[in-house]
């Protein structure tokens, strides 16, 4: 156990220090010489600030074992704290809780609920669908992401309440991306009320930035609510605008 503080305490110094390559292999050492449920030990005594820290410099070329080992509480708890690092354009967060929920052996439902168990879970994964809205939006009223079935007016708040339990239109496995499109789906149809609070998170964030709210209102060490538009499917985040235009590319 004090090797397991120690190495906590290493941890926490190196990224602190901004040296957070040198944090993960840290924790893959430990993991190499004294097995996957050592570092889980660690990882549950970690700040989640700091899991964080390391999880969000994901890197597709190599397999980082933190993001393979971190369970639904511990990333959901890291992930409510993303909206701190003020990345507009979220491409951090979306890596990140791409390589975590679709891991092989995960089950992405188990991350959503605890994601939504907890105070700016909505918030967290309103951020992550940013650079969708629009697209989210039009798969709650088609059910479908069939660009040509991409207009007509957006449901309103309530009839957006209402339909929480229609039928799939497509199959999962028609979906399964491994990306926003698979994390849309399960939203709707496996964790219903969390998409529906998701897409009113959007709305809301939408309406404040169309009114210059984007951080006037909120306290300094709050997300200040801006949302980035430069990159939507729209080309503005204003619930005004009924049709889509062609999806842009990430």
């Amino acid at each position: 156990m004090s090797n397991h503080l120690a190495l906590i305490t290493k941890t926490t110094s190196l990224i602190a220090a901004g040296d957070i390559v040198g944090a993960e292999s840290a924790l893959a050492e430990l993991a190499d010489t004294e097995g996957d449920n050592a570092l889980m030990v660690v990882l549950d005594q970690l700040e989640p600030k700091d899991i964080l820290a390391v999880m969000r410099e994901y890197d597709d070329s190599k397999a980082s074992v933190v993001n393979l080992l971190v369970t639904p509480e511990q990333f959901a708890r890291a992930m409510v704290l993303e909206k701190q690092y003020k990345d507009l354009t979220h491409t951090h967060l979306r890596n990140m809780v791409n390589a975590v929920v679709f891991r092989d052996d995960a089950d992405p439902v188990e991350f959503l609920n605890a994601i939504g168990n907890l105070e700016g879970g909505a918030e967290a994964l309103a951020n992550y669908f940013a650079e969708k809205w629009s697209r989210l939006e039009a798969f709650a009223r088609t059910g479908t992401f069939d660009a040509t079935e991409d207009y007509g007016p957006t449901l309103s708040d309530d009839e957006l309440l209402a339909s929480g339990y229609v039928q799939p239109r497509v199959e999962l496995d028609e979906v399964a991306d491994g990306d926003w499109m698979q994390m849309a789906w399960l939203l709707r149809y496996e964790c219903r009320d969390l998409f529906i609070e998701t897409l009113l998170v959007l709305r809301a964030k939408a309406r404040a930035f169309d009114l210059g709210l984007d951080d006037a209102e909120e306290p300094a060490e709050e997300d200040d609510g801006k949302f980035e538009t430069s990159e939507t499917d729209r080309g503005k985040a204003t619930p005004a605008a009924r049709v889509s235009d062609e999806e842009s590319a990430i």
